[in-house]
């Protein structure tokens, strides 16, 4: 047997790495299904057919202060396509473009830049409505709203609370911390403070293993609680393939309309692999800005690698490990028992990036992570608590030398989008 050329998206380009046949279990992508051809009349035709709401028409008629919640240049909703639709059909019901505001969900993320809007939103949106980023941070920007019933501080964007009508766009793909993102993943953590997304971050490693691919779970019940509490009814989701083209809109009530996209996102992204490898070979892609993007990979590598394998992450991030929490590095390298106690002690102000050192240090301690990065200096990758290397290839012959010349691979190409079911 020779060697099977597998190729690795990385940013723009892709890797060409040889993996000896014999030793391949496969290779594993997000399935391929017919994308539409013309996203605006799907837009269209799943506006016409709510899934448990009434119209979007109907809704935002008398209105004064419409606020649409929509995802970042981290996701690949096209709201340059979506978004047009809907001012057309507000405008129809009464609404005019100046009642109008995008609030940009950017969780935690770093505000988008004036480039980046145009080319999310596209020329159209910018020049017709008020396009601003959410601001995470300061108070006077958010409003308290108390707790939920589990105890979680309610802490929301005040442009979008006010506002009398909202609607939330985003995509629905597995996601570590609510089992799929999309839904009510758009308020907590889109729009929400930093303590309340501290909150449900932590919530979500509880348990040993992250909620990748679980619907129902902890964490989706506290982020739908604390969306029917501003008012957050009503979204418009999207299914889409690996490279980004709709196959589906959702749109209708918040809970109901996801579900039903949730149901089309597992036949997406859920790939059957036969058995568990002794090495995972993973790309980050499409989340490959930042590691706080980036690292979705280690949870869709740990559900298909041996416990103390070694999973091997491929990724660019251009803009290195976070660009908002990049002080978490001093604390990514140590235990998951350890971080918890500085929790506990109120030693850690950030806790959103506490939970997800928890949660990266849960993997590690599970399985040896190695990492391929340009934008991630050596230094940095000793200080998350993984073992660098230059080439995938040079990565890829250590892990061999380590597991053995009968170790078996799997390879995973967009492994953040990706949700792996052994057997």
């Amino acid at each position: 047997m020779g060697d099977v050329i597998v190729k690795l998206p990385y940013g723009g380009p892709e890797i060409e790495v040889p993996i000896p046949e014999e030793n391949l279990i496969g290779v594993y992508s997000p399935k391929d299904m017919e994308p539409v051809q013309d996203v605006e009349a799907e837009v269209k035709r799943a506006l016409a057919n709510p899934i448990g709401a009434a119209s979007l028409g109907e809704l935002v008629k008398g209105k004064e202060k419409v606020v649409i919640v929509a995802d970042d240049n981290t996701r690949l909703t096209p709201t340059d396509k979506i978004i047009p639709v809907m001012l057309e059909e507000m405008n129809k019901a009464g609404v005019k473009d100046e009642q109008i505001t995008i609030v940009i969900a950017l969780g935690t993320h770093r505000d988008m830049t004036d480039e980046e809007i145009l080319a999310k939103f596209g020329e159209e949106v910018v020049k017709r409505v008020k396009i601003v980023n959410h601001d995470f941070i300061h108070s006077k920007a958010l409003v308290d709203l108390g707790t939920t019933p589990n105890g979680t501080p309610i802490s929301i964007n005040k442009i979008a609370y006010e506002a009398d009508f909202k609607i939330g766009i985003g995509s629905i793909v597995p996601h570590h911390i609510p089992g799929f993102a999309g839904g009510a993943k758009i308020v907590q953590p889109g729009i929400s403070g930093l303590v309340t997304t501290g909150s449900t971050h932590l919530l979500s490693v509880q348990e040993k293993r992250s909620y990748l691919g679980i619907e129902d779970n902890p964490v989706r019940r506290e982020l739908n609680q604390i969306a029917r509490k501003i008012g957050m009814n009503v979204i418009f989701n999207t299914v889409l393939d690996r490279y980004g083209r709709v196959i589906r809109g959702f749109y209708g009530d918040l809970v109901e309309a996801f579900k039903k996209g949730v149901d089309l996102s597992k036949d997406v992204y859920a790939v059957k692999i036969p058995e568990e490898a002794d090495i995972v070979l993973a790309s980050s892609h499409p989340c490959d800005l930042e590691f706080w993007q980036a690292h979705k990979t280690l949870y869709a590598a740990d559900r298909a690698v041996k416990e103390n394998g070694i999973i091997i992450v491929v990724t660019p991030c251009p803009e290195g490990v976070s660009k908002v929490h990049g002080e978490m590095i001093e604390i990514t390298g140590k235990h998951s028992s350890e971080i918890r106690r500085m929790v506990d002690n109120g030693e850690l102000e950030d806790l959103t990036a506490a939970a997800l050192a928890i949660a990266w240090a849960q993997v590690k301690e599970r399985e040896t992570v190695y990492i391929v990065s340009e934008g991630i200096t050596d230094e940095e990758a000793i200080k998350l608590g993984f073992t660098p290397f230059d080439t995938v290839q040079a990565a890829l012959k250590q892990a061999f030398s380590e597991k053995g010349r009968g170790a078996k691979v799997t390879v995973l190409t967009h492994a953040p989008d990706t949700l792996p079911i052994i057997g």
